[in-house]
């Protein structure tokens, strides 16, 4: 067996910094601050496109609105954000108002359509958290308008810029396997994450239109990224067979609960002061509940999930996504005509560190990146070679595998940054990772093959976007 280095240096990334370094402008400009607004003021947008992007980039943008329907979480947005502006329960009166340059929607998935319309009618280009919608109708209402509005959509896809990723993208441009045919993609959500999805609205299909899209869009974006190439057929199994009325007992929610002794689910919200002060607090408003029971009737999505895809130029793909494993990771391998490269994040035996599941999703979700450096690998062989080889590439906890970063760079710090491997997600990703799980989701349904032509007006090409 063979082992190297991955080195940020090599000649794959030459223009490269931009990929696997956090890039800064040489100069920042010393124009008047970019304007933003936030509608939807969850967790998400308070923290990761509220907060954080505060501490990053305050010097060059400011939060001039924040938009929601829960005038709690609104005031709340605003002391914990550290942001001095007016906050608003109608968005065109936000937009008319404040003027933003840029809209940012981190909304209930299936309403993202609306804001996100509306602010390119408005004359305001969007930033979207994934996904960009959730069917069909939606996706090609958003595609007509940017069109009729001229106005740009981006998506936030933060796991492409991870260093791991990048890497494999780097190697695979290099076809060390030849002629890319086939390719396996698992992932691996544990009890503790996988279950937190059937807690929230995301577990309601008309919210979050199943995980296959919520969850997924996030792996069918790395696979059309990383394939370089458009899905042209869908088959998909699925079915709830855990969570919702896949047990004998439920409760109304976790803080009214006579099971709470006998659950291995039990969720006691009341130990996080902050989703007390941003969820309990505030469910007076609207109504939403955070620690809802995971075996409740209310939930109709799909906890395991079976995707075959056809691509254009050829290549297919078998995709799995498990809500309810021990552990949380994932594994991918490409098949080529001479050889097969695979990677893999967070399997217990392929690492020596032990990872507390519990803790699991919200060390992925620290923003700070702290933790030691760690090592990711790619393996690599050659048809016939007894050898194989283990790229070694160094990575960090926090942030995604240090995406949030890179991604967060590129869209605020230095949006013409050298972007070689076509990191940047525009609408048309984000309806094509998004139709994916749309189609899958058809398959399950309508028990059938679905064509992605079918579904928009989007045609697929053999080369991703040609």
């Amino acid at each position: 067996m063979k082992r190297r280095d991955f080195l940020t240096t090599t000649a794959g990334v030459a223009a490269g910094a931009s990929i696997l370094s956090n890039p800064v402008s040489a100069a920042v400009s010393k124009a008047a601050k970019r304007k933003l607004v936030l509608v939807g003021t969850g967790s998400r947008g308070t923290s990761f496109w509220g907060k954080r992007i505060l501490s990053s980039y305050s010097d060059i943008v400011e939060f001039v609105g924040l938009c929601d329907i829960n005038p709690g979480r609104l005031e709340l947005a605003k002391e914990y954000m550290e942001v001095d502006c007016p906050v608003f329960t109608d968005f065109d009166e936000m937009i008319a108002k404040t003027k933003p340059d840029l809209v940012i929607v981190t909304t209930v998935d299936s309403t993202h359509h609306e804001f996100v319309i509306r602010a390119m009618e408005l004359g305001v280009d969007v930033l979207t958290e994934k996904p960009l919608t959730t069917d069909e109708v939606k996706a090609q209402a958003i595609l007509d308008a940017e069109k009729r509005t001229g106005k740009k959509v981006i998506v936030g896809f933060n796991y492409r810029y991870g260093i791991l990723f990048s890497a494999i993208k780097e190697q695979l441009a290099k076809k060390p396997i030849g002629e890319l045919t086939s390719v396996d993609f698992h992932w691996y959500l544990n009890t503790y994450h996988g279950a937190d999805y059937f807690r929230r609205w995301h577990g309601e299909r008309d919210k979050g239109g199943t995980l296959l899209v919520h969850k997924a869009t996030h792996h069918f974006d790395l696979l059309n990224w990383l394939i370089d190439s458009d899905p042209v057929e869908v088959t998909a199994f699925g079915s709830l067979d855990h969570y919702g009325t896949n047990n004998k007992f439920k409760g109304a929610n976790c803080r009214n609960c006579a099971y709470t002794d006998k659950c291995e689910f039990y969720f006691d919200i009341t130990r996080r002061s902050n989703y007390v002060k941003l969820y309990v607090e505030n469910e007076k408003y609207d109504g939403y509940i955070r620690d809802n029971c995971v075996w409740r009737d209310d939930i109709d999505i799909f906890d395991k999930m079976a995707v075959q895809i056809k691509y254009a130029n050829g290549v297919q793909v078998s995709y799995s996504l498990t809500t309810y494993s021990p552990y949380e990771g994932w594994r991918i391998a490409f098949n080529g005509m001479t050889g097969r490269l695979e990677s893999w994040e967070d399997i217990p035996w392929r690492q020596e560190e032990k990872t507390n599941q519990a803790e699991r999703h919200a060390a992925e979700m620290n923003q700070t990146e702290r933790g030691n450096t760690r090592y990711d690998e790619i393996f690599f062989q050659k048809n016939f070679d007894r050898e194989h080889e283990i790229i070694k590439v160094e990575s960090t906890r926090g942030g995604h595998g240090g995406g949030d970063t890179r991604l967060q760079d590129k869209i605020f710090r230095d949006p013409e940054m050298a972007d070689p491997y076509k990191h940047a997600a525009s609408s048309r990703d984000g309806v094509m990772s998004s139709i994916i799980g749309i189609a899958a989701r058809k398959s399950i349904d309508e028990k059938r093959m679905v064509r992605i032509d079918e579904l928009t007006s989007i045609k697929p090409h053999p080369k991703r976007g040609a």
